[in-house]
């Protein structure tokens, strides 16, 4: 009875009261689950694509508040990321001063907060950490990305090799990638643990333009003078067999105008959903108009990792079939999240970013964080006995409670 009595007062009297943030927390994994997103989604049709599913490793689920909350931030939009950056970054600052407490601990909490955010944000880049996996039931398609980098781009992570970049794929469910460094030709046999292709990224006028294949060099000047000798590039690539995409963001960014003399000129394919923070908040309504170009045209349409070492997920994987060509060949396949990057207004970004992040909770990652959750209430509600700090044996007393105890004698 005494258990009962000392549970009760922790409910009605620390909880409520003294817990408001954990119990809202639970409210809105609650409330979210109501209005789930699908961990993927095709993102020609918007459905949820047919034997394609997305395998988390153990450690990723049991870690997923922290899993989750670093996806979410790699999968802003630059945007996005600005907004989310400065509305948090203050909140918290707001929060830390206006709490009671010492000036010391008031200026330390003030502190703390901003520095949390800023941690997360390089930890979403550079924290090695487990990843989901994507997985299919179709042994006739290969899961391939069709634009990558490694250091021998500009931008591109330094010391971020080949073969890191190959491990990067395989963890992600990836069994080939095209490595497209910008303006670096890549023609290394690289098998293990997946197959790297050849293929460039060449910048030209106001655009780049990914070629897959066993390219040969070129003179970029030739294709840097204006929009009309830009397009001549998609000719020459035909002529060395190989394939000319249109990448994201520049077509969307400098050339939205032109796109029927990209077709006119020969272009092989867009890109429609690219990861790169640049590129990720294309818009779904004019991501329709290129889909409906690229069918008319019977043109492929593809999904790019554009990882250049920054970064440990990707939000896009394709299905490439062999047997098929031009628009039915490839099915890109994404995560809802970061396809709504780019149809929410950037200042919302701080509040519509974590509900989109649970909404598209597994119900074992949603499991994981209401344990997360409770198991840090029982820890900070638990009264101590007087004289007590903070410690692990406030959390080995409060187990104590559930014990079944055998009556004496």
């Amino acid at each position: 009875m005494a258990a009962i009595a000392l549970i009760t007062k922790i409910v009605r009297v620390n909880l409520l009261r003294r817990h408001p943030i954990a119990l809202a927390m639970l409210a809105l994994l609650l409330w979210s689950a109501l209005q789930p997103l699908p961990g993927l989604v095709d993102a020609v049709t918007g459905t949820v694509p047919a034997g394609a599913d997305l395998v988390r490793p153990t450690a990723y689920t049991v870690l997923a508040p922290l899993s989750n909350v670093l996806d979410a931030l790699t999968f802003l939009s630059v945007p996005r990321a600005k907004a989310f950056l400065a509305v948090w970054v203050v909140a918290l600052a707001l929060w830390g001063a206006l709490r009671r407490g010492t000036p010391g601990r008031r200026i330390a909490r003030t502190l703390l907060g901003p520095l949390a955010i800023v941690l997360l944000g390089a930890g979403a880049v550079l924290l090695p950490r487990p990843v989901p996996s994507l997985v299919t039931a179709d042994s006739g398609v290969t899961v391939i990305d069709y634009h990558a980098h490694t250091a021998a781009s500009h931008d591109g992570r330094p010391g971020w090799r080949a073969q890191d970049l190959a491990a990067w794929h395989a963890a992600q469910g990836f069994q080939a990638s095209y490595v497209t460094d910008h303006n670096v030709i890549f023609n290394q046999a690289v098998d293990e643990p997946i197959r790297l292709l050849p293929g460039v990224e060449w910048s030209v006028y106001a655009q780049h333009v990914v070629a897959l294949g066993a390219v040969a060099p070129i003179d970029r000047g030739v294709y840097n003078r204006d929009t009309r000798a830009m397009l001549g590039l998609f000719a020459e690539l035909h002529r060395q067999g190989a394939l000319g995409l249109a990448s994201l963001p520049e077509y969307w960014e400098q050339h939205w105008g032109d796109l029927t003399d990209f077709v006119a000129a020969g272009v092989d394919g867009f890109e429609i959903v690219n990861c790169a923070p640049r590129a990720i908040g294309f818009p779904a309504a004019l991501r329709a108009q290129v889909l409906q170009l690229a069918a008319q045209h019977d043109l492929l349409v593809v999904g790019a990792s554009d990882n250049h070492g920054w970064g440990k997920v990707t939000c896009v994987w394709n299905l490439s079939s062999p047997s098929a060509h031009g628009y039915g060949a490839n099915h890109v396949i994404a995560r809802p999240i970061a396809l709504a990057q780019g149809d929410w207004d950037a200042w919302t970004a701080a509040y519509t970013q974590p509900w989109l992040m649970l909404r598209a909770l597994s119900w074992s990652e949603r499991s994981s964080w209401i344990t997360w959750i409770l198991v840090i209430l029982i820890y900070r509600a638990v009264p101590r006995r007087a004289g007590d700090s903070a410690g692990i044996g406030i959390l080995a007393r409060s187990l104590e409670l559930f014990k079944v105890r055998r009556p004496p004698g």
